[in-house]
């Protein structure tokens, strides 16, 4: 999910990244504005100064996890200064599992559950980067206090909600969730969409997670919440969706909490603004 509203004035060349013929690919979330290489071997994400720090945060993440042994992009430059802030890194090749049908979805829906499940088993110890309950509800809200929540992101029976009381609701269940939390805590993605998980067409394999700005120890749920429910925009009907949730528990290794699963599908729209 993302706010995407362009920055057309920036490039990575104004920002001092070589000339790689950088042709823009699509607006990012905060502002960012992403490119790709001529090549393809590369992307580029450009930021004004005042967001430089997020994606300073992110290249750090992007950094860590390519020493975890876990699949995905590498930095390879970082310029920031008066101007903005550019991040490069190298392309992860293969398709958005967003963009296949759900009978090549069913193919590699288990390697991604083994993928997950590996991200989700890099030892807390070693991973620095936090986003707990706490500080994603103190940014959702954040969010609802501007009154900045895209209701496009909700699910269609809160759209007409609103979202102070969207956030009562949650808010209500804070410190049953933050003792699971507490019982459950790992490296999570921030942002488990099928987008986010590239596949090798040859395969089915999953060649690598992208866009890891929120990469951080949390509930596990935080990331399967979103998963499951992206991936029931594939399925199609909702028979099939109720069978791939176990097909991927099954592989996982995990008897799904379906109100969990539910607490986070309906925090996170709140933190998008």
């Amino acid at each position: 999910m993302s706010d995407r509203r362009g920055t057309q004035t920036m490039s990575p060349v104004l920002l001092g990244v070589d000339d790689g013929g950088w042709l823009p690919v699509t607006a990012g979330e905060s502002g960012a504005t992403v490119f790709r290489s001529a090549d393809t071997t590369r992307y580029a994400k450009c930021v004004p100064a005042a967001d430089a720090a997020d994606l300073k945060a992110e290249c750090d993440r992007v950094a860590w996890l390519s020493g975890q042994g876990l699949p995905g992009p590498r930095v390879l430059d970082w310029q920031s200064g008066d101007a903005g802030a550019c991040l490069v890194t190298s392309a992860v090749s293969g398709i958005p599992a967003d963009q296949v049908p759900a009978e090549e979805l069913r193919v590699a829906w288990e390697r991604i559950a083994d993928a997950v499940r590996r991200l989700h088993e890099v030892p807390v110890s070693q991973c620095p980067f936090r986003r707990d309950l706490d500080a994603v509800v103190a940014v959702a809200r954040d969010v609802v206090t501007r009154d900045a929540v895209n209701p496009e992101f909700l699910p269609v029976d809160q759209q007409q909600t609103p979202t102070v009381e969207l956030l009562d609701r949650l808010t209500r269940q804070v410190s049953r969730r933050r003792e699971q939390e507490a019982a459950d805590t790992v490296v999570c993605h921030g942002d488990l969409c099928l987008p986010n998980i590239i596949l090798d067409p040859r395969t089915w394999d999953v060649s690598g997670f992208i866009d890891l700005g929120r990469l951080g120890l949390a509930d596990r749920y935080a990331d399967l919440a979103l998963l499951l429910a992206n991936a029931r925009e594939t399925w199609p009907d909702e028979e099939q969706a109720r069978a791939a949730d176990m097909a991927f528990a099954e592989r996982y290794g995990i008897a799904l909490d379906h109100d969990r699963l539910r607490f986070y599908l309906h925090l996170d729209p709140l933190t998008w603004g």
